[in-house]
């Protein structure tokens, strides 16, 4: 299990597997948030914060919904555009503590151009 938490303490996830590998991805949103993400199906993820208290940003294709905390504009995680339907999502394992991650493998995702992984698998 794998607990997180942007800088303000107001948006908190659990994540309750170990993933195989973390991902870092260069496209033009995760570059800019520095994300670290680690993917899991959504019913591997409670989240804890008030529905106020989050900003959700739609970008590009409008299939991903990114949530950064309202109050310091830490990116927790993303989910499918319609949370409700369930499936894959992602939390930003930066805001785990760094021993909670620390020895998951990293892997480069070119989000910017292929859409491709630039190590192998």
């Amino acid at each position: 299990m794998i607990e997180g938490q942007c800088h303000c303490g107001a948006v908190r996830w659990t994540l309750t597997i170990e993933p195989d590998w973390l991902t870092r991805c260069n496209c033009s949103y995760c570059r800019r948030a520095q994300a670290l993400w680690a993917y899991a199906d959504a019913s591997q993820v409670t989240l804890d914060y008030r529905a106020d208290g989050v900003v959700r940003y739609l970008q590009g294709d409008r299939t991903l919904a990114f949530i950064s905390c309202k109050a310091c504009g830490c990116t927790t995680h993303w989910e499918g555009a319609d949370p409700a339907a369930g499936g894959r999502m992602a939390v930003n394992a930066n805001m785990a503590e760094p021993s909670a991650i620390e020895g998951l493998r990293i892997r480069h995702f070119d989000g910017a151009d292929s859409w491709e992984y630039l190590d192998q698998g």
